[in-house]
């Protein structure tokens, strides 16, 4: 069969091959009646528009955007608050005419996609400064957005409030009697409870211990810190056991996420203790888990369709100062966050 291009829906229609080409790509250019002539010629003839890596080279963009993941697609989709946000950046890249690309580690030399895939900029979530995939992206001086990390000077940066958010989850606890306060946190079991993170750090992680230990220590309470790996369940669910067989066991758990709270209400329902009469759970991010577990819980709310917003918008701003030449302002937003009671928590009980 022979190949349609532009010049055969040209003649088919008897106009220029520059109308065909605006009937794609510039629509505005023409009445709506031709280019309803034209799009039906190309239907019949089965061409499906322009080549796409054609298209890009011609007008100097793809219209894509690098999303850089940590783990793996199916890691990442395990984790509700992480799918929720890249739902919300997905949203908010369409609504400036663009189209998310996940970007995930390399599993073979060959293929590196942070190296390989054609993209605008990119938006790197919750991935490590050290990460060989953002050294990539810095090499091909792409656009680039840093989310929930370290800020690193000459990057664009857009974090949650997650001290002040932390903080005020301790400072809840505190103001319901509770002294004897667990933190169940990221790590590995083995690390220094005091600094368990290191250089290499989970941001977030750091700025949520950082939070809960201002407001315990200006009361005087040691929180006993249980460290637990972000995968599997079970190590989170593992950790709130150790906790909660003490004989001095707290009476109150302070949690980095709501994954991690929902598996310390399990761990604690197991042992036969009650939330929140014996213990109570705070979790973090207000994902959809925080409404689907009993009790509810108390947790603390990161707006992620603000965050995803404020990315997309920092990392818009670049590619337009790009296309004109000129340098795009700073952009370092930090989203906040507020806590949100409900059924998890509730005053220490009596002796």
């Amino acid at each position: 069969m022979e190949r349609v291009t532009l010049k055969t829906i040209a003649e088919r229609v008897g106009v220029s091959r520059m109308t065909v080409s605006n009937a794609f790509a510039r629509p505005d250019q023409l009445s709506d009646e031709l280019r309803e002539k034209v799009l039906a010629v190309a239907a019949e003839l089965g061409y499906v528009g322009p080549d796409p890596a054609a298209r890009a080279l011609a007008r100097g963009s793809t219209g894509a955007v690098g999303v850089l993941l940590t783990d793996s697609l199916g890691v990442a989709f395990t984790d509700v608050a992480a799918t929720a946000f890249l739902a919300c950046v997905a949203d908010a890249l369409a609504d400036n005419g663009l189209a998310a690309t996940l970007l995930m580690p390399p599993r073979t030399e060959s293929v590196v996609p942070a190296r390989d895939v054609a993209m605008d900029g990119a938006i790197v979530y919750a991935c490590r400064p050290t990460s060989e995939d953002v050294a990539w992206l810095r090499r091909r001086r792409l656009p680039v957005v840093i989310v929930d990390q370290t800020p690193v000077a000459g990057s664009m940066h857009v974090n949650v409030d997650d001290r002040a958010g932390a903080r005020a989850a301790a400072q809840h606890l505190l103001d319901l009697g509770h002294r004897a306060i667990g933190v169940l946190t990221l790590g590995v079991e083995g690390d220094d409870p005091v600094d368990p993170f290191g250089y290499n750090a989970s941001y977030p992680g750091v700025q949520r211990l950082a939070g809960w230990t201002d407001a315990l220590s200006a009361a005087g309470v040691q929180p006993d810190v249980a460290l637990a790996a972000f995968r599997p369940d079970q190590a989170a669910y593992d950790a709130t056991r150790r906790l909660l067989q003490r004989s001095d066991r707290p009476t109150a758990l302070l949690c980095f996420s709501d994954a991690f709270a929902a598996n310390a209400l399990r761990a604690a329902t197991d042992l036969g203790l009650r939330v929140p009469e014996d213990v109570s759970v705070v979790g973090f991010d207000d994902s959809a888990v925080a409404v689907e577990v009993q009790p509810r819980l108390t947790t603390v709310r990161q707006d992620l369709r603000r965050k995803a917003a404020a990315a997309v918008e920092a990392l818009t701003l670049q590619l337009v100062a790009r296309k004109k030449g000129t340098d795009a302002p700073a952009v370092h937003a930090t989203v906040p966050t507020r806590l949100v009671v409900r059924e998890s928590t509730a005053p220490v009980a009596g002796p």
